[in-house]
């Protein structure tokens, strides 16, 4: 470890995405005031800027990678992986959002600043080598999170949202830094790879019982985040009654970062003791498939049908975690990506859907959309088709590689059991499909306006990842794959 506490200039370019988040949500807060009413699309855009300016520093980053700030951070091909991703997440989410907030006449530069906030936490959570940065990167996107599931202030649904959230999601951090404390005191270290080290001296390491009450501590906290069972009764609430472009971004960006930290954490400091842990993580896994998807079936809303769907998804990628080797943690990273942007896209057509108010958020209300708006039923269609995992789709692969790696493993009744959730899922996928295209339209479609230009390009843009992904996906996979080694 560098004795200097004075940062060199390698350092401060292997921050840099996080320095250029947080400027630009600072320039947006001091701005708001100062932009009238009219001009609230300038903060927009200054956001988006924001976040491709931190989309060339991640670039940036990575071609200069390595520790920082005493080995606090690093910045590797995993690190990089996720911060682009919850960026590009983070793009998704502005762009979503501008018709949707100017309808609810709720445009202004705090909910973009929030968004910024939030991803420069993901991105301090996504670069950690320490659990206490960990644990402040995890506040700081969270603590976004939680205002921004209650932005509508006078909306009750968001308000019920935001305080369940808050609540939940503070006893969940306290698990966590619980499960820091343990370790800490068992092994006198927070680093990721001096804990390894000790757990694997036989001669130093403390005693299971001492790790086993850590890790399942910790595992409390992970499992929140990443709406696994049986930490997941908070997700249904959350993403019905949080804004849908918000509810697209928790689903998204909060999950692939908390996933990020969750692989880093069992696949380095606890890998030593991975026989303890690997069976918790099979049954979390199994019974959240399980919930998610049967839970799924008997929806009406559909932020509530798609909240079901994030958490049966959460199960999949569990089952990546499970395996406990290289390719699992390749598998869960391509499979992030994928249903990132198949997820974000379907909540693109519900935030504009919906109208004013989000009074069209049920199934039926989806019926005739195919003959008012036909492209985007067919949107729709796709990103639908990629959660169900049919094949050219990024969904398809997604689910291909994380079965092939519990295979790889020797998990084969958790791929037989993984299966057969994946084939329950399709009925609730194609029910909506069926209701766009097989029944007759009603009001909720009558007046359905023309797509804005942000939810449009959000939708064609995500389309298009998602096809890609089905069809080249060696494209995300190959850096995937020379990034899953965690272990230095």
């Amino acid at each position: 470890m560098n004795g200097s506490f004075v940062p060199s200039g390698a350092e401060m370019l292997r921050f840099l995405p996080e320095i250029v988040l947080t400027l630009c949500a600072t320039l947006i807060m001091i701005l708001e005031p100062l932009t009238k009413e009219h001009n609230k699309g300038l903060l927009a855009r200054i956001s988006l800027a924001g976040l491709l300016v931190a989309l060339w520093a991640a670039a940036v980053a990575h071609a200069n990678s390595g520790p920082a700030f005493q080995e606090m951070l690093f910045v590797d091909g995993f690190a990089t992986f996720f911060r682009i991703l919850v960026i590009v997440v983070g793009l998704l989410t502005v762009l979503a959002s501008q018709a949707y907030l100017r309808r609810e006449q709720a445009d202004s530069g705090e909910y973009y600043a929030l968004v910024l906030f939030s991803i420069a936490g993901q991105c301090v959570m996504v670069t950690a080598n320490e659990l206490i940065m960990i644990f402040i990167g995890l506040e700081i996107s969270s603590i976004s999170s939680y205002v921004l599931a209650g932005y509508l202030r006078d909306d009750k649904r968001n308000n019920e949202a935001a305080l369940k959230y808050f609540l939940l999601g503070s006893f969940a951090t306290a698990f966590l830094l619980y499960g820091i404390a343990w370790i800490y005191g068992a092994t006198g270290t927070t680093n990721l790879t001096e804990i390894r080290r000790v757990l694997a001296n036989r001669d130093i390491a403390p005693s299971i019982g001492l790790i086993g009450t850590s890790a399942a501590l910790m595992f409390v906290g992970f499992a929140f985040k990443v709406s696994a069972a049986p930490f997941q009764v908070w997700a249904p609430d959350v993403y019905q009654g949080a804004p849908a472009p918000v509810s697209a971004f928790l689903s998204a960006g909060p999950k692939a970062a908390a996933f990020a930290i969750f692989l880093r954490v069992f696949m380095t400091a606890f890998e030593p003791v991975a026989a303890e842990w690997q069976p918790v993580i099979w049954a979390s896994a199994l019974a959240t498939m399980v919930i998610g998807n049967f839970a799924a079936l008997v929806q009406d809303n559909v932020k509530r049908l798609l909240a079901y769907s994030s958490i049966a998804h959460a199960g999949y990628v569990m089952v990546a975690v499970t395996t406990h080797s290289q390719i699992g943690t390749a598998a869960a990273m391509f499979y992030l990506a994928a249903y990132a942007f198949m997820n974000v896209g379907a909540f693109a057509v519900v935030t504009h859907f919906a109208r004013r108010g989000e009074k069209y958020v049920g199934t039926k209300d989806m019926a005739g959309l195919a003959v008012r708006q036909p492209v985007t039923a067919a949107l729709l269609t796709v990103f639908l088709l990629s959660l169900i995992g049919v094949p050219l789709t990024g969904g398809f692969f997604g689910k291909f590689y994380v079965f092939k790696a519990a295979l790889d493993a020797n998990l084969v009744w958790l791929t037989v059991l993984g299966l057969l959730n994946s084939a329950v899922a399709a009925y609730y996928y194609l029910r909506i499909i069926v209701i766009m295209y097989f029944e007759e339209p009603g009001e909720s479609v009558s007046g359905l306006p023309p797509l804005a230009p942000g939810v449009e390009a959000v939708l064609w843009g995500s389309a298009a990842a998602t096809l890609v992904l089905g069809i080249y996906p060696s494209l995300i996979l190959d850096f995937a794959g020379r990034s899953a080694a965690l272990v230095r």
